[in-house]
């Protein structure tokens, strides 16, 4: 029986310059900014709230058939294909960008991602909830269980019981080519915008999301105990073939 859809996402987020808060707002999140370098700090954390930052890329693959979206912000961008057009890159502004994202995501039963839990999930709820884009799903069910949405940061830590590492560092350890391998990280996203950089950023984000299947697929084929192993021993083997042509 074949098994229910499922698709990989991840996000990219940029924080709002800080002169766009008011001067209650910036006070109350420089309050603890001592010094440069914990301004700097304090800055840069606020890339990673739905309250002072926006999503400017979600990448989305279904790790069985590798077709894939990447709904991406850039003005005036055209909408274009790669991969002998299994993934469509798609322009557009972050309140089209988030309906988008639920409609296509309402489509798979189960979805994965790499601390999709604590960041991803939360993050795209609230920013919709924000600017008035309703949410199709829960993206944080039930958290002991894979089968709905599988977060990887949780699998490979049991839960927490183990000590956590950056998906980097995990695909290093597997032998899947690091999405960092490009040179690109998440630092350098405000760069790459700033200068209208914008398909860079949407493969930076499909990056995350290919390794983030080919982790899950291993995970599937050797420490999950909730599904049939062949099919991701087979896909598994299928994608490395693909990144070796």
């Amino acid at each position: 029986m074949e098994k229910p859809a499922r698709v990989v996402f991840d996000i990219e987020t940029l924080a709002y310059p800080l002169a766009s808060f008011d001067a209650q707002q910036q006070e109350y999140l420089l309050r603890f900014a001592r010094t440069e370098e914990e301004r700097n700090d304090a800055l840069l954390k606020m890339n990673l709230s739905p309250f002072t930052a926006r999503v400017i890329a979600v990448a989305m693959l279904n790790p069985d058939t590798l077709q894939g979206r990447v709904f991406y912000e850039h003005p005036g961008g055209q909408r274009t294909a790669i991969d002998d057009g299994l993934v469509e890159l798609l322009p557009c502004a972050e309140e089209e960008l988030l309906t988008r994202f639920w409609d296509a995501v309402s489509h798979y039963p189960r979805i994965i991602t790499f601390n999709g839990r604590a960041f991803d999930g939360p993050f795209l709820m609230l920013r919709s909830a924000m600017l008035g884009v309703p949410s199709t799903r829960n993206l944080v069910p039930h958290r002991f269980s894979a089968a709905e949405h599988c977060d990887l940061l949780e699998q490979l830590t049991f839960y927490g019981a183990t000590r956590k590492f950056t998906l980097d560092f995990c695909c290093k350890a597997f032998g899947i080519r690091s999405p960092k391998a490009g040179g690109i990280t998440g630092l350098d996203l405000g760069t790459l915008v700033g200068e209208g950089r914008y398909r860079e950023v949407a493969e930076y984000c499909l990056g995350d999301v290919r390794a983030t299947a080919e982790l899950f697929l291993l995970w599937e084929a050797f420490l999950s105990w909730e599904n049939e192993r062949s099919r991701s021993e087979d896909r598994l083997l299928h994608m490395r073939r693909g990144s070796r042509a």
